[in-house]
């Protein structure tokens, strides 16, 4: 009961600081930049200008091509700017490239140049097309051996194989997130967890200023009930925010019951994180940097999130590369559950070791002061 009465004291007197409010802004601050910044589909069209050293004939044939595939059918005739010089091009925009069609090679090169983008020179040989690349250097070998054999004319790939190719799918019935629905996970791990940790250390500090901890010392009250009336305030200020983040972007199709046990575990976690983090020092300046070089760590497995092709083996041991994952299997309607709640268990058991330690330094703080 005390514990209870303590918690809406908390609540009370959260909800009229300076940090609440600083919560509730930086969620909707998030939910704007999804909303209006963040695209529902990035464009991956690559762009490349095209000088076509053809006859007529050919050259008309490879324009068809391109204005069949147009999206619209719309040819736009645009002038590129290039060292000062304007050049005529047609630009015909297909679902996966952007290209612009020159007059000459002095162009086509003077403009890859300065837009920094794929130039390419069709010419005939031999009865058979040729293409030149002109690349800008910064390029992986890789992406050039890519362009080495994507106008293969040896014969040596047989196009009766490819046809027979068997191409199989796992899974058939797999939730793909759009690209601003991927971004969530990592934002509800910034803002719902790890805000949480500089945020109840805000609010401790502030109470360690005011003389409120130290009071402590003199009262029948448990430091375990004050600090647990601390995490309560921040884990449902979690889910609150987070939900804010969420709703709007995704609905009713996420597995909100998996995503309220994860974003509580992951709250009480990061709360207890920083309540230790606290008991070392004396004001919230002395901590900053501590509280800044975990919350850069905890940062990194973002890196591994968004590039999947990087992750190594280390990545896995920060937590937040948990609250990633989990929070991605939540959104979708056929998530990993068992993922999910494993990764909440792991979270929860690592906060109640954090918590019961820094309620420990908390009590002995107290006994030294007095």
């Amino acid at each position: 009961m005390k514990l209870w009465y303590s918690f809406l004291k908390e609540l009370k007197l959260s909800s009229k600081s300076f940090y609440f409010y600083i919560e509730i802004g930086m969620a909707l601050f998030l939910l704007a930049l999804l909303l209006l910044v963040i695209p529902n589909e990035f464009n991956t069209k690559t762009t490349q200008y095209l000088f076509l050293d053809l006859d007529e004939s050919l050259s008309t044939q490879m324009i068809e091509s391109y204005k069949s595939a147009d999206l619209d059918g719309n040819i736009e005739d645009v002038n590129v700017k290039a060292n000062g010089v304007k050049h005529d091009t047609k630009l015909y925009v297909t679902e996966t490239e952007k290209v612009y069609i020159v007059s000459s090679k002095e162009a086509l090169l003077d403009i890859s140049k300065s837009e920094k983008k794929l130039g390419v020179i069709v010419t005939l040989k031999d009865n058979l097309l040729k293409y030149d690349y002109y690349l800008q250097g910064y390029e992986t070998e890789k992406y050039e051996n890519f362009f080495k054999i994507l106008h293969n004319n040896s014969g040596q790939i047989d196009k009766s194989t490819l046809e027979t190719q068997r191409v199989m799918k796992l899974s058939e019935d797999l939730n793909i997130l759009s690209d601003r629905e991927n971004v969530i996970p990592s934002l509800l791990t910034f803002n719902g967890s790890l805000m949480g940790l500089f945020i109840i250390a805000a609010y401790v500090f502030l109470d360690k200023k005011e003389g409120i901890v130290t009071a402590y010392a003199v009262t029948a009250s448990k430091v375990w009930v004050y600090l647990m009336s601390k995490v309560g305030v921040l884990m449902l200020t979690s889910v609150f925010t987070s939900l804010l983040l969420i709703i709007p972007v995704m609905g009713f199709g996420p597995n909100y019951a998996l995503i309220l046990i994860f974003l509580l575990a992951s709250g009480f976690f990061s709360s207890a994180l920083g309540l230790v983090v606290t008991s070392f020092y004396e004001n919230i300046m002395q901590a900053f940097g501590v509280i800044y070089l975990i919350m850069v760590a905890m940062l990194l497995p973002n890196i591994a999130y968004f590039i999947p092709s990087w992750s190594p083996l280390w990545i896995k041991f920060i937590p937040s590369y948990y609250f990633l994952y989990a929070f991605k299997e939540g959104l979708v309607s056929h998530g990993n559950t068992g993922f999910v709640l494993m990764s909440a268990g792991g979270l929860l058991l690592l906060g109640c070791v954090l918590f019961v330690f820094a309620n420990y330094r908390f009590k002995k703080t107290l006994t030294v002061s007095a």
